[in-house]
């Protein structure tokens, strides 16, 4: 697939891509994998080098902010992104599960914290399985990127916010993520 950009996922791709993990050896971990993807928009290496102390508070629980320190992030931007309902109750999930609050919140089946390359192979064989040509463990990001461009005028927001959330210090670069609409595009032609 090279020059290729990963394929954005529809609602029923994210909701086939949870059923596939819950169905999974390792539900509760995998559901996280899933959904720091979609719903918090990082990167492979980004969720294989995810700890406890980036996810919680100062009370030990799952807070309401992850903050990406820039050592686990790409290019060392690392962010601070607010932590969606969904994510925020599978994390505390996996926490309670498995009794961990320090190191790494997603481990590899020997306990050992779980290699990018690992993670990428995890998404990989997920959509495979599902039959969705054109996925790869980028799609998440690309699809978190995507509905968070199309939504961030509801939020009062811009597209500097979207950047921040991704970590991209260009908004060029965030602007490459987007994947057009041509439903939208034909709405906004009709308000002209």
């Amino acid at each position: 697939m090279p020059g290729k950009q990963a394929k954005i996922l529809s609602g029923d791709h994210v909701e086939d891509l949870l059923f596939y993990a819950q169905r999974s050896r390792y539900p509760t971990r995998n559901k996280v994998i899933a959904l720091l993807s979609v719903k918090a928009g990082l990167r492979a290496a980004e969720i294989a080098k995810l700890t406890w102390e980036m996810v919680l508070g100062p009370d030990g629980e799952v807070a309401s902010l992850l903050e990406l320190e820039d050592h686990a992030a790409k290019k060392r931007h690392g962010r601070r992104i607010p932590i969606h309902q969904e994510l925020q109750a599978a994390l505390a999930e996996l926490q309670n599960s498995s009794g961990n609050r320090t190191g790494a919140v997603v481990r590899s089946e020997r306990g050992g914290t779980m290699s990018p390359l690992s993670v990428v192979i995890w998404f990989g064989r997920a959509y495979r399985t599902l039959g969705l040509a054109g996925c790869s463990s980028h799609s998440g990001r690309r699809t978190f990127i995507t509905k968070a461009a199309r939504s961030v005028h509801k939020a009062g927001g811009s597209l500097r916010d979207v950047q921040l959330l991704a970590g991209h210090s260009s908004i060029q670069t965030t602007q490459r993520y987007i994947d057009g609409d041509s439903d939208a595009q034909r709405r906004l032609i009709s308000l002209i």
